[in-house]
Formats: C-alpha cells, sequence, structure tokens
C-alpha cells in the first residue's frame, strides 16, 4: 500500500459550480491527501461567469475544458467532467480523485469510482445534497477552509484577548454549548461504540476512522475546531482522556 504523500490525485474542478477565492485554500487542503498530478476545470469559457478563474490557471497548473451550454439555462458541464473522469480511470492513471462541485449530479461518478477501489474526496458547500456526500469516502465543506483562514489570519489579536478574565467563562460556554449538540453527540457516540467494540474505551484515531465511515462530512472545523483531538477535549465533561504510556496512544471512554 502506498504512503499518503505517494498516492496521486485527480483534481476534477467543476467551475460553474465553485467559486475562484476557494481555489488556494481547496488546493492546500486536497494536497493533504497526496500529489494532485491532473488538474482540470470544466466550464464554458466563452461567457462571463468563468471570468474569474482565467487568472488562476496559469499561476496554479490548471487545464481549462470548454464544455458548450448547449441548451440555455441548463449546466452541461457534469457531462465533460464524468467521460474525464471514467478515462482517467480507465487509464490507472491515478490513485484518488477529488470532486470540486456542490451539484449532485456526480453521486454517481463518485460511487462507480469507489467501486473500482479508488479513495474519492469531494468538495463543495454545505447546501450539497447528503447523496453527493456520502457517496464520496470524504467531503470537505469550502465553508470550513473559510473559518480556518479567517482564524489564522486573527490568531495573534485573538490570543491577546484571550488570555482577559472573561477566557475561561467563554470557554466554559463553548464547551456546554458543544455537549448540547445532539447530533455531534450522537455521532460521537455511534463511533464511539464501533471503535471500542467489546472494550470499555477506545483509541482517538479508530474513534476518528469511525467517524469518517459514518458521515464523510465529519469535520471537527464545523464545530470550532481544528482537530479531533481538539475537539474531544472540549468534551472532558462528557468524555474521559487518557492516554498510554506504551505507544503514547490516547484512549476515550464515555463518562456514566
Amino acid at each position: 500500500m502506498k504512503k499518503i504523500n505517494d498516492t496521486t490525485i485527480a483534481l476534477l474542478i467543476d467551475g460553474d459550480n465553485a467559486a475562484p477565492k476557494r481555489l488556494a485554500a481547496i488546493l492546500e487542503e486536497v494536497s493533504k491527501q497526496g500529489t494532485i498530478t491532473i488538474r482540470r476545470i470544466y466550464g464554458d469559457w466563452t461567457t462571463s461567469g468563468m471570468t474569474g478563474w482565467k487568472d488562476l490557471l496559469n499561476a496554479n497548473a490548471i487545464q481549462p475544458v470548454q464544455q458548450f451550454a448547449y441548451t440555455k439555462g441548463k449546466n452541461s458541464t457534469d457531462s465533460a467532467l464524468i467521460i474525464d473522469a471514467m478515462d482517467i480511470l480507465h487509464g490507472e492513471l491515478v490513485d484518488a480523485f477529488c470532486i470540486v462541485s456542490s451539484d449532485s449530479d456526480y453521486t454517481r461518478l463518485a460511487t462507480r469510482l469507489r467501486e473500482s477501489g479508488l479513495f474519492v474526496m469531494g468538495v463543495g458547500e454545505k447546501k450539497t445534497p447528503d447523496a453527493f456526500v456520502k457517496a464520496c469516502e470524504r467531503f470537505i465543506y469550502v465553508e470550513n477552509l473559510e473559518v480556518q483562514e479567517q482564524g489564522a489570519g486573527a490568531g495573534a489579536g485573538a490570543g491577546a484577548k484571550g488570555r482577559g478574565k472573561g477566557s475561561n467563562g467563554q470557554a466554559g460556554a463553548q464547551r456546554a454549548k458543544l455537549s448540547q449538540n445532539t447530533d455531534l453527540m450522537r455521532k460521537l457516540r455511534k463511533a464511539y461504540t464501533i471503535a471500542s467494540g467489546e472494550e470499555d474505551a477506545a483509541s482517538l484515531s479508530k474513534i476518528g476512522q469511525a467517524l469518517r465511515r459514518l458521515d464523510p462530512g465529519f469535520d471537527p472545523r464545523s464545530y470550532g475546531h481544528t482537530s479531533l483531538s481538539s475537539l474531544v477535549n472540549a468534551l472532558k465533561d462528557q468524555l474521559e482522556i487518557t492516554r498510554e504510556e506504551k505507544g503514547n496512544t490516547v484512549m476515550v471512554r464515555f463518562r456514566g
């Protein structure tokens, strides 16, 4: 099995269903999974709607693919992207695919690619239909990428303010809000049950794997945390966290 950094990825962008301002963050996120060896963006480049992408193509080595809109008001980009994806699949050119779109028309494509044993990642807005999200092995919401960028930019100032008198009370309120998030707690408990099996505790890494299997769109950033470890630590009222001396494995168990 290849190491994650050896994984080759085909990045296919539906230009009609993605925003150019998010490209840098998307490329950075996808690159965490491996090396992007194929970069293509699809759209009707004769229209003004694709203007924002043009300055980004050469700078990011992205190949534009022309697809005319033969029917007014109907997006025909998906058919060109799907055909290319199948050609890449049968040519055995990559180990994984990333489809950037919020369009459910790519649901069957994602399913077909995974049936062939390839890793499929999706990137889109939170309005993306669940069918497409669940068809991917992992799905990233672009809104979380924006929050991450904003957080990095404001980090220094926020750190100074966070040391004020109200910081402890604010952190407590945030922890209480997380504990009261029934959807989050339900997902964590299900993942914990899967990961722990017949044991009374589960490793944090196995819980993370189970969460992704249950919900490809699960992301700690949706709850204001950059990692699962940070999210779990914010739920100490609900979870007991220990670190094994041998192997330094983080173990988690539900209280009560």
